[in-house]
């Protein structure tokens, strides 16, 4: 007799539902491409770290750093190029079956129904059923839709290992518009790609589900951009901007005013943070400017 969350993860495993592929190692060897000059960021400690190469048909889309303990995306990370600022809304909500398996490969699913739970899966990554009755949450994405550039990118964005519970008032106020704004001043003045790093501090709280701590709860969202080469022409209120600059703001109903920094102005405060080490660092080298002058007299 076989239990029915488990026959179903056995066949989700074995047939695919979808054609996506992830991979979870010890390194992000494989996706090393969307870290600038390939350099994961350092100092970002917690516990039963997984590192992600999230992959959609059959390609990787961008890397997360999963706490697996806690069932929260650390950080992710990813490429902007151009984008519209569009969200897919017919994409279904999917999982990471090789965390429950402890497979270094397996394919991206999409979730089982809700009234069909698989233990596996529940006991390795949030599901759907952990945001039923939390009601002031949001399933907030770290890597947004909106910041990629083709349907197949968007879509690869909505696995729950890229989502954190969002409280609503935040993400509707403060997050997402950040977002947009973002996406503009990438849009029109980075000349090249863009590095993007998005990320959550640990507040200590959790979602519960019956007796259960579930899913930890971020204190604050976070985000840092690295872009080489931009428009050294750019309004003076923007020109600051660049290579890099970041942003954080408290996950909460009120008070939530995203703060923009320098990159180092951004790391001195995550190092004020749970699970942040001394020496963090996101970009290799604090991301360094492309001067495409210099660029072209080696060329000649």
């Amino acid at each position: 007799m076989c239990w029915p969350g488990f026959c179903l993860l056995a066949l989700l495993l074995v047939t695919g539902a979808r054609e996506s592929r992830a991979s979870v190692s010890d390194s992000f060897r494989d996706c090393s491409q969307f870290f600038y000059m390939r350099t994961p960021p350092a100092g970002v400690r917690g516990r039963g770290l997984r590192k992600i190469c999230q992959r959609y048909a059959a390609e990787p889309r961008y890397a997360t750093l999963y706490d697996a303990s806690r069932r929260l995306p650390l950080y992710s990370a990813y490429t902007f190029k151009k984008s519209d600022g569009k969200k897919r809304m017919d994409t279904p909500w999917m999982y990471e079956p090789q965390l429950a398996s402890h497979s270094e490969a397996g394919e991206m699913r999409v979730l089982p129904p809700i009234d069909d739970p698989a233990p596996l899966i529940e006991e390795s990554q949030a599901v759907l059923t952990d945001f039923t009755d939390a009601v002031e949450y949001e399933r907030g994405l770290l890597n947004p839709d909106q910041h990629q550039s083709n349907p197949e990118d968007k879509s690869s964005t909505y696995t729950l290992t890229n989502t954190v519970p969002q409280v609503s008032d935040f993400l509707d106020a403060s997050w997402s518009p950040y977002m947009d704004v973002l996406r503009r001043r990438l849009n029109n003045f980075c000349r090249g790609t863009a590095f993007v790093v998005t990320g959550a501090t640990v507040s200590g709280a959790t979602i519960r589900r019956g007796s259960e701590d579930r899913l930890a709860i971020p204190k604050h969202l976070w985000l840092a951009y690295c872009c080489p080469r931009f428009d050294r022409n750019s309004p003076y209120e923007v020109r600051f901007m660049f290579p890099s600059y970041g942003g954080y703001a408290l996950n909460q109903k009120e008070g939530h005013k995203v703060v923009e920094v320098p990159l180092k102005t951004l790391e001195s405060f995550l190092k004020t943070q749970a699970d942040m080490d001394s020496d963090l660092t996101l970009f290799y080298r604090d991301c360094v400017s492309e001067n495409p002058l210099k660029k072209k007299r080696r060329s000649t």
